[in-house]
């Protein structure tokens, strides 16, 4: 009963906090300096009151609980006010800051104007930061001035490094060393050449954030594996950086499968790329087949697509359906051309699809004020459509040397209208003395459709061998040359280089 009674007085009495945290720390103390105090505290008093206490702490005020955490909640506090301040600076710059909750922000208003300040430096406004306000969460020592240092140095001059961080902010947050570097050192290895570096990163920036082992080298190595030189890789890359970026199932393999489906030969869709690696750019779905159909549609042969193609790559990538109707209109309209026609001048001569109306009338209109008569101009741009793309002050050459040198009639030049397409002083003038003193009659195709070694083996030969009109081109076949039985060693070519030699625009 006394016991009880005790502890009810125990509960009773009133302690200030001050003296509750006094009991606490006596009763914690091994060996208090003042033993006779610590012998009237009763150990079972102590272990009340400080219970007591743990529960009524949290009634407390924060400064007023000396406990281990309250440093944290107080910093915690202390990052969150400053954190306000901060996004209200921002926000009365005109920055919406609502991407950057979660990013770690400078504590102080002074910093994040910094970095404010020294991105409008470089050029860039508060719309483009608005576009990727992430950039706020890089340090101007750290990570800014490092990373356009390196862009410097490997050749982005500093005019243009604020266009570069519009174009692909992310770079900011890249390491120098781990990010960087390698994909410069990768780049200098597909032999791009040092002073390219600059201007490749400038038109394809993504190409900092790749993986080497990744896409890159996996397009690479699928271009080399068709037949495309290594050597040729690094001029690919600086005309058209973006294949790098291109996977190859869904996008390279796809567009040369196709290709090869058509009867392009893999050595020509390879000198193809070399040259042109832009092709590769173009959809396979939206604009390539879609234009193949357009070319058969208006009467383009199966057969020749590949030549076409060889020819005139960029046809794959035009507005084809429009410019195809346009030409076709023109040339029936003007040149009395018929579709049909029209359809052998784009077989020949496809680049003719993107030739201005005016430039081909002048050299029509040449042979038209050369007493030739209408239809035989529609004939010989039928046989040689190359004779609208010619300049006038040529041709008028040539028909000049032709007219009064040969003094031959104006039936041949319709029979041959190749004749407008050599050279007058390297070739059509000295074969033309050559034969003239030999007293040799023969045709234009036969004097001038032939290289120079099988005009002397002509001028030697007691006969005059079949003329022909030159190599054809079969889809999926060879190309067939009339009397090659008779090239001699040195003019043997295979059928793919006789085709690469001889397409205009490679």
């Amino acid at each position: 009963m006394l016991t009880r009674r005790k502890i009810l007085t125990l509960f009773s009495t009133k302690y200030t906090s001050r003296q509750f945290n006094e009991v606490s720390k006596l009763s914690q103390v091994p060996s208090h300096p003042y033993p006779e105090i610590r012998k009237t505290l009763n150990p079972f008093r102590v272990f009340l009151l400080c219970a007591w206490n743990s529960t009524q702490a949290s009634k407390f005020p924060e400064y007023e609980m000396p406990s281990v955490t309250w440093g944290v909640i107080q910093g915690r506090k202390e990052k969150l006010v400053s954190r306000v301040i901060v996004f209200d600076f921002l926000r009365g710059l005109g920055i919406v800051p609502d991407e950057l909750q979660d990013l770690e922000l400078p504590s102080t208003v002074e910093v994040m104007r910094e970095r404010v300040e020294f991105l409008q430096k470089l050029g860039l406004t508060i719309d483009d930061i608005n576009d990727y306000p992430l950039m706020l969460g890089c340090s101007v020592r750290k990570n800014m001035i490092p990373v356009l240092g390196y862009l410097e140095k490997i050749g982005i001059s500093r005019s243009k490094l604020g266009g570069f961080i519009k174009s692909y902010p992310q770079v900011l947050h890249a390491s120098v060393i781990v990010e960087l570097v390698p994909v410069v050192k990768f780049l200098r290895g597909l032999d791009v050449e040092r002073e390219d570096i600059g201007y490749v990163l400038q038109k394809y920036p993504e190409l900092l954030g790749f993986k080497l082992e990744g896409t890159m080298s996996t397009s690479v190595a699928y271009l080399v594996s068709i037949g495309v030189n290594p050597r040729d890789i690094g001029p690919m890359v600086t005309q058209y950086p973006y294949f790098l970026g291109m996977r190859v199932g869904t996008v390279i393999k796809p567009f040369i499968d196709y290709l090869f489906s058509l009867g392009l030969p893999k050595k020509i869709l390879a000198r193809m790329l070399e040259k042109r690696a832009y092709l590769l750019g173009y959809d396979l779905e939206e604009t390539i087949k879609p234009n193949v159909d357009c070319l058969i549609s208006f009467g383009i042969g199966k057969e020749c697509l590949p030549s076409v193609i060889a020819q005139y790559p960029q046809i794959l990538g035009l507005p084809l359906k429009a410019k195809l109707s346009s030409q076709q209109y023109f040339f029936s309209l003007k040149l009395k051309i018929d579709p049909e026609g029209f359809a052998r001048v784009v077989e020949k001569m496809p680049q003719v699809v993107s030739l201005h109306q005016n430039v081909i009338m002048k050299p029509v209109e040449f042979l038209l004020g050369r007493a030739i008569a209408p239809h035989d101009v529609a004939s010989m741009v039928v046989k040689c459509p190359q004779l609208v793309a010619l300049r006038v002050e040529l041709m008028k050459n040539s028909f000049y040397f032709f007219k009064s040198e040969m003094g031959r009639p104006l039936k041949e030049l319709v029979e041959f209208p190749e004749y407008f397409t050599y050279s007058l002083e390297s070739r059509i003038k000295p074969r033309y003395q050559r034969l003239k003193s030999k007293g040799i009659r023969c045709s234009l195709n036969w004097m001038l459709n032939c290289s120079d070694q099988r005009f002397e083996e002509r001028l030697q030969g007691n006969y005059i061998e079949t003329e022909s009109s030159g190599p054809t081109f079969l889809m999926g076949g060879k190309l067939n040359l009339p009397g090659n039985a008779i090239l001699s060693d040195e003019e043997e070519e295979s059928d793919d280089e006789v085709l690469y030699r001889r397409t205009v625009s490679l």
